[in-house]
């Protein structure tokens, strides 16, 4: 089945995504999406977007360990990393 809507594009770049397009998808407000390039033109697909935590829970219990015993603080996760390697 195709389906052909069309929609503008602002000056910020956003588009609204049609009415009937929203309903088969099942996209909702707050919904995620994810869009595809492919050689038969742009894919749009609902998606989940999950956080990821650089650290595993063993090296966040380190940094918090050393975070309330001595205040320590680090710029970047890698620098927080490097400390924790380094322990």
């Amino acid at each position: 089945m195709t389906i052909i809507e069309t929609a503008k594009v602002t000056t910020k770049g956003q588009v609204t995504i049609p009415s009937r397009i929203r309903k088969l998808l099942h996209l909702e407000e707050g919904s995620s999406i994810a869009f595809g390039i492919g050689k038969n033109g742009i894919m749009l697909m609902p998606c989940e977007v999950t956080a990821k935590s650089p650290y595993t829970p063993k090296e966040w219990q380190k940094i918090e360990k050393l975070a309330s015993e001595k205040g320590k603080t680090f710029s970047s996760d890698e620098s927080a990393k490097n400390h924790l390697a380094s322990l």
